[in-house]
């Protein structure tokens, strides 16, 4: 770890200020990432990957959904180096236009009927750029917070910008749940549907304002002052940290695999295996991520108490736990099983994402902390998150929904090993 401390910050960079510029840039990014997650199951297969047979149009959809994990690790790398040779600020505003601009660009694209196969390959063009944009997004948003954060309170800080996650969520759920009330499925279909898309554009402008207002991080400027940036971080994580990027990805399977199982494919199975109408899943759905919010100050509060460690060893022994509920729950038939499910996999969800951010953080000092934590995060994305809904899919449809829960509960114990063999981080100095 660095041998510099997290002081005050500076009187630019008050609590407020940083929280909430840490807070709305995850918000944004995530508000778009999701729109594409629920278009993806809703929208695309119908107007971008036409077939005769509807779950062959899904599956193709879930792979152009896919491509932004494999985006994210590049994003880590061009952005966590910018990030850690340049600073916190400049690279988080870059990141943040990055993504918003692939966002808007998709609400403007013509389907496969007016423009036949590059319609698709123009989608997947953009779905690239929201990953690029968001795998150097999420890193600097929890470096924000953790390095301005007081002696102590580093993972409440850290907590932060995770709740962008679920905020992004409910944001982008209910635009189209509004959609969906208000407009014909002609009308939709048409045109509704890239509403949310082009209306990003006006939370960018407002992500950028904060952005822009801020100061860079005491901590990446002590860096500065005692001249500890490396030439090429990202070289210097794999060549000096090999071992924390391991672990720190294994780490972050199981939130990753939780999350989508809860989302994208629930989404999927729900309204196709389930029969449930998009707008009766989706406020469903609403309703579980609210139990995602509200957990993920809980994770906090325990991980600046007893540590990350201890925290997330009992998180992760409880995702593995629920894992065996899939088909008890989901599979009921009842309403009543549906909400349990996702209340409950979504409060796990908020446990385990909590800490996370600060977690991964911890693990590299602040010269190559910014790669180091994005690569971390976003690697985790590509092994537990960017084929998650595509064989969880395939799972439920060939073999049933218990082997499903059975993918879930294995990503589980991996990362309990994980955990197991990672040291604590709550007491390191920044």
């Amino acid at each position: 770890m660095s041998n510099t401390a997290a002081g005050a910050a500076p009187s630019g960079n008050s609590p407020a200020k940083v929280l909430f510029a840490s807070l709305i840039g995850t918000t944004i990014e995530f508000f778009d990432f999701y729109i594409y997650a629920t278009a993806a199951v809703l929208v695309f297969p119908k107007l971008f990957f036409p077939a005769a047979d509807p779950t062959s149009a899904t599956l193709q959809s879930l792979a152009t959904f896919a491509i932004a994990f494999f985006a994210r690790p590049v994003g880590s790398a061009l952005f966590g180096h910018f990030g850690d040779r340049i600073g916190r600020k400049a690279t988080l505003v870059a990141a943040l236009l990055t993504m918003g601009l692939s966002t808007v660009v998709i609400g403007l694209l013509p389907t496969h009927a007016q423009i036949g196969v590059l319609a698709p390959v123009l989608l997947a063009l953009c779905r690239f750029g929201q990953g690029l944009g968001l795998g150097g997004e999420w890193g600097g948003a929890v470096l924000l917070a953790t390095e301005n954060a007081p002696p102590g309170k580093r993972a409440w800080y850290g907590m932060f910008p995770q709740l962008g996650a679920p905020l992004g969520f409910i944001l982008s759920g209910g635009s189209f749940l509004i959609l969906a009330e208000t407009l014909t499925d002609e009308q939709f279909f048409g045109w509704g549907w890239r509403i949310p898309f082009i209306a990003s554009s006006l939370l960018v402008l407002v992500g950028l304002w904060v952005r822009l207002s801020i100061s860079e991080t005491p901590v990446f400027q002590k860096a500065i002052d005692h001249a500890e940036r490396v030439e090429v971080p990202m070289l210097t994580v794999f060549r000096e940290h090999g071992r924390a990027l391991v672990l720190g990805t294994v780490v972050a399977i199981a939130t990753f695999v939780l999350f989508y199982l809860m989302t994208v494919f629930a989404l999927t199975w729900g309204t196709s295996a389930l029969g449930y109408k998009r707008q009766e899943f989706l406020m469903i759905q609403l309703f579980g991520v609210l139990f995602f919010a509200l957990t993920i100050p809980l994770s906090a509060v325990l991980a600046d108490r007893h540590g990350r460690r201890r925290t997330l060893m009992w998180v992760s022994a409880a995702i593995a736990g629920f894992g065996l509920l899939f088909t008890p729950l989901f599979g009921s038939g009842s309403l009543a099983g549906v909400l349990a499910f996702l209340a409950l996999g979504l409060a796990l969800m908020g446990m385990t994402y909590g800490p996370l951010g600060t977690v991964l953080s911890e693990l590299f000092p602040t010269a190559v902390r910014y790669t180091g934590s994005s690569l971390t995060f976003n690697l985790a994305g590509i092994f537990g998150a960017s084929l998650a809904p595509y064989i969880a899919t395939t799972l439920a449809t060939k073999y049933g929904l218990h082997t499903v829960g059975w993918y879930l509960s294995a990503a589980a114990l991996l990362t309990l090993a994980a955990l197991w063999a990672t040291r604590e981080t709550k007491d390191d100095v920044l």
